[in-house]
């Protein structure tokens, strides 16, 4: 997939989905914020749930164009997707614990992502917006780390995009370092928490 593609793609999309996308965005933040003030434990990881398998299905599903988004980035957001649902029914009442500053810090940068993106030179709709694949799994890591009980293979599926952050230099896409830096904090959450697994047995 070349760096031309790669943003045909985002551009068809935020064309399209902008108004989706603000009103999934408003769902977002109302989420977190409600979890991490206890009064909906579950709801942070049901949102997200939501929001990657909407990357899945319409994103990946509907505007993608390479293979490799059909048959790499499309099953990876779903699994992500339904294993988010399946742990906020499974466990519920898993507290999402008040934000560290790594977490603090990749919450902030989300928030800046189509800021950083527009400084980069990129202009609505070839840029990247809060409800893209990158940003969501940046999120969706910054924010999963904080509950205390956490799904491995979806913390290892979201570490690996998160990796894909590399890319960023190869379709000039250098906002997406945040993504690389998400996703190396997913490798540290995903090692301690094998550790700790070891640990216990």
């Amino acid at each position: 997939m070349d760096a031309k593609a790669f943003w045909n793609v985002i551009g068809d999309y935020n064309q399209q989905t902008i108004v989706i996308q603000l009103i999934l965005l408003a769902f977002i933040a109302v989420a977190v914020i409600l979890s991490y003030v206890s009064r909906i434990k579950y709801s942070a990881k049901l949102i997200l749930g939501i929001a990657n398998l909407f990357i899945a299905v319409v994103f990946f599903g509907y505007y993608g164009s390479e293979p490799i988004q059909k048959f790499f980035a499309l099953p990876l957001y779903l699994i992500c997707g339904f294993l988010f649902i399946y742990e906020s029914v499974h466990n519920k009442n898993d507290t999402l614990e008040k934000p560290n500053p790594f977490q603090i810090t990749l919450i902030a940068l989300y928030c800046l992502y189509p800021l950083i993106s527009f400084a980069l030179g990129n202009t609505f709709p070839e840029m990247v917006t809060h409800v893209m694949p990158c940003p969501i799994v940046g999120l969706s890591i910054a924010v999963y780390s904080g509950y205390r009980r956490k799904n491995k293979l979806l913390l290892a599926l979201l570490t690996i995009w998160g990796l894909t952050g590399i890319k960023s230099v190869i379709f000039n896409a250098y906002e997406d370092i945040i993504l690389l830096l998400c996703g190396i904090y997913g490798l540290y959450i995903l090692a301690k928490e094998i550790r700790s697994s070891k640990t216990i047995k």
